[in-house]
């Protein structure tokens, strides 16, 4: 199965910028484009809440820029394709955020993320810019074992902080309770992903990595990065008898347990295909004793049109299930229970 390498843009410098311009103008109501190219509320919360902020490479839609509104970030920093935004972008993101409560930072757990997260940090300092952190972020049981969590990568599975952390941001909540609350949910969130086929790069039409046509990897990062292995295609519900495990062995999460599940859409995957795959994940967490107390299953952290899916769960505490349950607005998430 050939990457489709067929992409509908005009030109390849200008993708980031025509992407920005489509979604505002698209979602009015959610989300404004800055004349500088930042995402941002079009309704900012109320003055003396704590800013989110998270700048990320595109690429990956609808991270990151689906992801600001109501219940959800602030800002969005844009880097280019697969690449993060500079330290001085960042910087301009945590002053666009700035409403009197303080900025939190939030980073998906890669080099290139951190390292101009901590610089953007540093320069803060500098401009005496007060009240500001950041908090990384990890879940991929794949990328470092159990017991060296911090050297993990951030992956789908950040989207339960995200999604909880920015409801949590709505209320009368402090930067270092943010901040907490943001690592509290990292800390009962594993995620393992798989991948089919590869994606491939919009500006330059290359393929981000060869995988032969008979078979996955377990682990695979979302640029390709080596995960735990290569093996035969095989069924649904043998992927995720295999998956699983690793999974709720990593936390561990026991019988009796609360937990939300979700299944990220690397990128091409068919609706038929991920509700085959979650039928298996729910019939083995029943055998488990393990409580589903909601499901999400959608396209978070796409590589193109990479086929693959990211497996996702979090424990929950009655905290986090009304955190869950509160209402978010973004361009790509419409999250509002009956």
């Amino acid at each position: 199965m050939a990457p489709r390498t067929k992409k509908l843009i005009n030109q390849p410098e200008t993708i980031l910028q025509d992407m920005l311009e489509g979604i505002a103008s698209a979602y009015p109501d959610v989300v404004r484009l800055t004349d500088s190219g930042l995402i941002i509320r079009a309704t900012p919360k109320t003055t003396g809440k704590v800013g989110l902020v998270i700048g990320n490479g595109t690429g990956h839609e609808p991270a990151m820029i689906g992801l600001v509104g109501q219940g959800l970030f602030d800002v969005n920093v844009p880097g280019e394709i697969f690449a993060a935004p500079g330290p001085d972008r960042i910087v301009e993101g945590i002053k666009a955020a700035d409403l009197g409560g303080g900025i939190l930072v939030c980073v998906s757990h890669h080099a290139g993320d951190l390292m101009n997260a901590e610089m953007a940090l540093e320069l803060c300092e500098l401009e005496g810019l007060e009240n500001v952190d950041m908090v990384v972020l990890y879940d991929d049981i794949s990328s470092a074992p159990k017991g060296s969590e911090p050297e993990r990568r951030g992956t789908a599975g950040l989207f339960f902080v995200w999604k909880m952390l920015g409801a949590y941001a709505e209320g009368d909540v402090t930067l270092a309770e943010c901040k907490a609350l943001a690592e509290k949910v990292r800390d009962h969130t594993r995620t393992l992903a798989v991948a089919i086929t590869p994606g491939t790069n919009p500006v330059t039409g290359q393929v981000m990595f060869e995988l032969p046509e008979d078979e996955l990897e377990i682990g695979m990062g979302v640029h390709g990065e080596i995960g735990q292995g290569r093996q035969k295609l095989t069924t649904a519900d043998d992927l995720i008898d295999a998956m699983l495990p690793p999974i709720l062995e990593d936390l561990p999460f026991t019988a009796g347990d609360d937990v939300l599940v979700f299944i990220n859409d690397g990128g091409s995957m068919t609706q038929m295909e991920l509700f085959i795959l979650y039928r298996r994940v729910a019939q083995r967490l029943e055998e488990h004793s393990i409580n589903v107390y909601s499901s999400y299953i959608a396209p978070y952290a796409t590589t193109q049109e990479m086929a693959g899916f990211a497996l996702s769960l979090c424990k929950v505490d009655d905290q986090l299930k009304a955190l869950w349950d509160a209402p978010a607005i973004g361009a790509n998430v419409r999250m509002v229970k009956p």
